[in-house]
């Protein structure tokens, strides 16, 4: 009778774990490149997910937003991923960046997480303004990235273009080590600031933000109302003793169309109802907030979010 009781509760426990693990939604989240935050701060994200609810996502390093949404949209290897409201917007209208590819709108908002900088990025001294960089090697970001397309907004401003460059594409960490080792003379690092790859070059070299001046930016807010002006403290950087002007956009969390609404429900849930502990591990979990997570965003949000926004008295777009 014994045998016969533990052999019964032995198969109920096998029973319950295989339940559990067929309910378990499993999910790929893309980030960015490994020195960025969209990686690190996509990797805490995921993590909390993971422990809170009862979806599993794995998060993996990538080239930015706009292979992100790719990714989501055409190559199917995405459920989750973290871009550019500026991209993302691009993307769902098939306009700019996106005209000659088309709109790709297969994807929804979860929510906004925080601000993104542009931080234009050198060791010379020298170089003091965004038309010094006419002619000089620049990495613009990965190919494709949002990096790239901020790049290109910003240059315009100056009435200047990727060719007036020497254009070299690569990752954050890349980008800090060439100007580390002396093979570019700027980076262009789209990420919230501090930003790893440019916290561990200030440690060897000595670091210099170069600011947008007045004239242009009123031209860059004007032509890209999508940018916001945002000055990057004094002491951001080791050695960086003065503050520089430049632009924000907002690094979004988005997903598949396709996506469940109580899956949606869950990730938005879980990381806006516990943004006091995610940020004690990562510090860009300070700028979680209900107002930032729905502001200033053009594209509709996952059913499944927007009901949690509407529980919390927030109106939010979702796609007809």
């Amino acid at each position: 009778m014994k045998k016969a009781l533990a052999l019964i509760l032995a198969l109920c426990m096998i029973f319950a774990v295989c339940a559990c693990s067929k309910s378990e939604k499993k999910l790929t989240m893309g980030t960015g490149g490994e020195a960025g935050t969209y990686y690190a701060f996509g990797g805490v994200l995921g993590s909390y997910i993971s422990k809170e609810a009862d979806v599993s996502v794995n998060v993996v390093s990538s080239g930015g937003s706009a292979a992100n949404i790719t990714g989501i949209v055409a190559d199917n290897i995405y459920d989750l991923a973290t871009v550019q409201s500026d991209v993302m917007t691009y993307a769902y209208n098939g306009t700019n960046s996106f005209a000659d590819k088309g709109a790709m709108s297969d994807f929804r908002v979860l929510c906004g997480l925080y601000a993104e900088t542009v931080q234009i990025v050198t060791c010379n001294p020298d170089i003091k303004s965004v038309a010094d960089l006419a002619g000089k090697n620049v990495c613009v970001g990965d190919v494709g990235s949002g990096t790239f397309f901020n790049t290109v907004d910003i240059l315009a401003a100056y009435d200047l273009t990727i060719d007036d460059l020497n254009p070299v594409y690569q990752s954050f960490g890349d980008s800090t080590e060439s100007l580390k080792d002396g093979k570019i003379d700027a980076a262009v690092i789209t990420a919230g600031a501090p930003t790893t790859a440019v916290v561990d070059l200030a440690t060897s070299n000595s670091v210099y933000l170069i600011s947008i001046d007045d004239e242009h930016m009123s031209k860059l807010l004007a032509d890209c109302p999508w940018y916001a002006a945002y000055t990057i403290p004094a002491g951001t950087y080791n050695g960086f003793n003065s503050d520089a002007v430049t632009v924000t956009v907002k690094a979004t969390l988005v997903c598949r169309a396709s996506l469940d609404d109580d899956t949606a429900y869950k990730i938005v849930s879980t990381i806006l109802d516990n943004a006091d502990e995610i940020a004690k591990l990562h510090a860009k979990g300070e700028e979680l907030s209900l107002e930032f997570a729905t502001d200033g965003i053009a594209v509709p949000f996952a059913s499944g979010a927007a009901r949690y926004f509407a529980e919390k008295g927030i109106t939010v777009a979702t796609a007809p």
